[in-house]
């Protein structure tokens, strides 16, 4: 049985309910991909790219960005609604735009469960905004608070969002510096995972030649693998649904040099069948705040569609993923080619043919 989100009923609540002037709606990783047709007078901005598509295609008004929100005026909405994220600077980054984004009296809602700190932020953003704290339990765990702009201007302190709006030159443990950013899947250090996967490559690929055709990393992140894959003589490309990973990815890139394009898209679902001799990959197996394996599967059936007929995907997981179960419906050829007790390491070729997609 489904998990029912009573945190994404109330937005949508409150989003399908009529108000007099302007509302945004700030939609990040943990709303699900099939969200009806939309009210009128609502604006969205997402940084999925896959909600991006699926909300434009049910006739939402939508942006697709990184949350920097300068492209809005100040004092532009009457009302915000926000369920909090995952990434403590990115919900601090996102409260504080929205007291800068609302008119007076306008209203920032925001919406989440206790686990995931909701109450913590209410308390942060009725400080801000210097007024009494307005919240109620309307499910289990999950918390709805309301925050009224009294005033134009705060004299108190902003919330630390640890510059979220800007990319970072940040150094990691094996000597090297890369562009990242808060709200990107490890973005203070190397993967584990990521690092097993480059220093194998070679003995997974067996054949170099397949490391200087076109290769693609898919679900890029800030892009280690892309970086790595970079010094090889290959026409790389880079790619990822998520709007602030595809950003530190090309400026990493263009740090040296150009390489490769930066591109995004759904699990690869966007890019032309048959077009890569290697794809790596380092799949995320978490939708918002769950574990998906559905997710997992959608990465195997574009990668068995992405994948030229005689070419290789090399894949890294986490020891409890039973990918190598999942990928014998893709490939017929799938072989465990290392564990470390922490991460296996798979090798897929020879991509049955393609499925419908998940």
């Amino acid at each position: 049985m489904q998990r029912v989100d009573f945190a994404f009923q109330q937005v949508m609540q409150y989003l399908n309910t009529q108000s007099q002037g302007r509302t945004l709606w700030l939609a990040d990783e943990n709303t699900p991909s099939n969200v009806s047709l939309s009210p009128p007078n609502v604006d969205v901005v997402c940084n999925r790219y896959d909600l991006f598509l699926s909300l434009q295609r049910a006739g939402w008004s939508c942006t697709f960005g990184d949350f920097t929100l300068y492209t809005h005026s100040d004092a532009s909405f009457d009302r915000i609604v926000y369920r909090i994220s995952k990434e403590k600077p990115l919900v601090h980054h996102l409260i504080n735009q929205a007291f800068r984004l609302l008119k007076k009296n306008g209203c920032l809602i925001l919406i989440g469960d206790k686990s995931e700190g909701i109450k913590t932020f209410s308390r942060k953003t009725a400080s801000l905004f210097q007024t009494p704290l307005v919240e109620r339990k309307v499910n289990g765990s999950v918390w709805v608070s309301e925050h009224i702009k009294s005033h134009q201007t705060s004299d108190t302190d902003w919330l630390d969002d640890q510059n979220y709006a800007e990319l970072r030159a940040q150094s990691f443990d094996n000597g090297k510096t890369y562009y990242t950013k808060p709200g990107i899947f490890g973005w203070q250090k190397i993967d584990k995972g990521s690092a097993f996967l480059i220093d194998q490559l070679p003995d997974m690929v067996g054949d170099t030649s397949l490391i200087q055709g076109s290769v693609l990393d898919l679900g890029c992140g800030f892009g280690y693998l892309s970086i790595e894959l970079a010094h090889y003589p290959i026409q790389l490309t880079s790619t990822d649904n998520n709007a602030a990973a595809l950003l530190a990815c090309s400026e990493n890139l263009i740090a040296l040099g150009n390489k490769g394009q930066v591109v995004p898209s759904d699990a690869g679902a966007q890019l032309p069948s048959n077009a890569f001799d290697l794809v790596v990959c380092n799949p995320p197996f978490h939708s918002g705040f769950s574990t998906s394996s559905e997710l997992t599967q959608r990465f195997l059936n574009q990668t068995a569609r992405l994948l030229k007929p005689n070419g290789i995907a090399c894949f890294v997981v986490n020891q409890h993923i039973a990918l190598e179960k999942l990928a014998v419906s893709y490939f017929r050829d799938v072989k465990l080619f290392a564990d470390n007790g922490h991460f296996k390491l798979l090798t897929l070729q020879a991509p049955k043919k393609q499925k419908d997609s998940i």
